[in-house]
């Protein structure tokens, strides 16, 4: 008992507030009620260190500008990426009575009977995937390179359709109002 109060007093001594102290700084150590501010260590949105890598946000992209990319790797990006969705959707369209996929001359119409229709299409002049959806409306897409592979073998970098107003991505946005994870398509789910 007796080296705890001991310990008492010497920290009491440590922490005693000097006259010389400001008269804000001896209220804030006297109130009942303390506020403490803590700021978290800046972090870099990017890093190819496995150890500092955090995933991106919406925030991290709404600043992002459209990957310089060809009018050939547009096009291949673009059907790569339709070809899934119209994968996923008529997978979906097989399972339920309620779901009515067609695609015709690189236009995509998905009707959901209770959300209603998603019409996809490629936009060759802006390099864009263009969505028209019943819930959040038109939405213009761009190919957004968000990892560049440093930390991988050469040519490995990676990227979504982003919406530059806000930075969200077109997989998100219809894995919230569909409900199908084209990102699970890569990851070997269904």
């Amino acid at each position: 008992m007796l080296d705890v109060v001991h310990l008492a007093r010497t920290a009491a001594r440590g922490l005693a507030i000097r006259s010389t102290a400001s008269s804000s700084i001896r209220r804030f150590a006297f109130s009942k009620q303390q506020t403490f501010v803590v700021r978290p260590a800046f972090r870099s949105s990017f890093s190819t260190s496995q150890r500092l890598a955090k995933p991106l946000c919406a925030d991290d992209l709404k600043n992002a500008q459209p990957a310089n990319i060809t009018d050939e790797e547009f096009h291949k990006l673009a059907d790569d990426y339709i070809d899934k969705l119209v994968s996923q959707y008529e997978a979906m369209q097989d399972r339920r009575t309620d779901v009515d996929v067609e695609y015709s001359a690189g236009v995509m119409n998905l009707t959901i009977n209770d959300i209603g229709t998603y019409v996809i299409n490629k936009q060759p002049p802006n390099k864009q995937i263009w969505l028209s959806s019943p819930s959040s409306g038109p939405k213009r897409y761009d190919w957004v390179i968000i990892s560049e592979g440093q930390d991988q073998k050469q040519d490995t970098a990676t990227g979504d359709w982003i919406y530059l107003r806000d930075g969200s991505s077109l997989s998100e946005l219809l894995r919230e109002e569909t409900g199908v994870d084209i990102e699970a398509i890569g990851r070997g789910e269904p």
